[in-house]
């Protein structure tokens, strides 16, 4: 099988063009585990397969799975990298793109730069704030509110405050008293144990934030069947989100993740959240499967 290896701010997949590798639905799971281990594999927080959509009404298709296997709805960084896979391979010279995953649809504003993708800004719509919608499971009255913002959750005998966020994709979103050492925070004890959490039905990603000034924010993340990584576009954007509705930030912020920079902006007037970021390729390769 022909494979691409592209990063998003250190957010590694492996890309594979769906048209050309035709791999059956139910060995999809084994191969992605077994290629995204970075020690018996080729690494990687996962496998995504850029497939044609045969009704045109998009014009490709992100079918994404998290290293574990899993099927996953969305990623940001990865959507990045999918726009400049289908363009620096030739399968497109649209320099506007539309891109669906998991049903909803994406468009992506391409730079190019000596024929070649160096930075995509994503239209990741509105957030996902209704409680039934993240998905969440609490008790009534709680699944009666319209978001849910600052609200006490117990991990590990500890309160932690979260505010939960869809982009096509659950996150809980924390904020950490500002002064906090990011990197000494123990995010492989605790991340684990949010993921999980019987609040969430279908586990959750989660974001550490300390906030540094109302235009930047850093950010650690650990993502639901993958573990912590270097970087994650819906996480950045549900970072905005939360900023905002917990008055902490900008409409636009910076968020600072351990492999990069990712620019996010809620625009609240048009519904909408803005994702600018870079798409890299790293290599090429083929693989015995």
């Amino acid at each position: 099988m022909h494979f691409t290896k592209m990063e998003g701010c250190g957010n590694d997949y492996l890309y594979v063009d769906g048209a050309a590798e035709h791999i059956e639905a139910d060995k999809k799971p084994e191969i992605v585990r077994k290629l995204s281990d970075r020690h018996f594999g080729i690494g990687g927080d996962g496998v995504i397969f850029v497939n044609p959509v045969p009704d045109k009404s998009a014009d490709f298709e992100m079918e994404m799975y998290n290293a574990d296997g899993t099927r996953a709805e969305m990623c940001g960084n990865g959507i990045r990298c999918v726009a400049k896979f289908v363009y620096d391979h030739g399968m497109t010279d649209k320099d506007k793109l539309n891109i669906v995953s998991a049903g909803a649809v994406k468009i992506l504003d391409l730079t190019v730069t000596d024929g070649k993708v160096t930075k995509v800004k994503v239209d990741m719509n509105a957030p996902i704030l209704e409680p039934a919608k993240v998905p969440v499971a609490v008790d009534e009255k709680v699944m009666k509110l319209d978001k849910i913002v600052d609200y006490p959750i117990s991990v590990l005998g500890q309160e932690y405050r979260i505010t939960c966020v869809s982009m096509g994709n659950p996150h809980a979103v924390v904020f950490l008293p500002q002064g906090t050492d990011l990197g000494k925070f123990e995010i492989e004890k605790v991340g684990p144990y949010f993921e999980n959490h019987e609040f969430f039905p279908n586990r959750t990603n989660t974001e550490f934030v300390v906030i540094d000034d109302s235009k930047n924010v850093h950010m650690r993340v650990w993502e639901r069947g993958t573990g912590e990584t270097l970087a994650c576009g819906t996480g950045c954007c549900a970072t905005v989100v939360a900023c905002v509705l917990n008055d902490k930030t900008e409409d636009e912020i910076t968020v600072h993740v351990l492999g990069g920079d990712i620019v996010c902006k809620w625009d609240r007037e048009k519904q909408t959240v803005f994702m600018t970021g870079p798409a890299t390729t790293v290599f090429e390769g083929d693989v015995n499967i």
